[in-house]
């Protein structure tokens, strides 16, 4: 689910830096970059899913 979000969201940025606009000083393209790579991240990482095995 977050790796789709993040998809959505580099969709975002990659139309706003073709078309050179951004909104706010908050909302530009390697804000919502970052923004998707740490959706990525928390996509990727085993949290919730480590079982201890002996």
């Amino acid at each position: 689910m977050l790796a789709i979000i993040a998809a959505i969201i580099l969709a975002i940025a990659f139309i706003l830096e073709l078309t050179g606009k951004s909104y706010n000083e908050l909302i530009n393209p390697g804000t919502l970059t970052t923004l998707a790579l740490l959706l990525l991240a928390l996509h990727l990482a085993p949290t919730g899913k480590l079982r201890w095995r002996r």
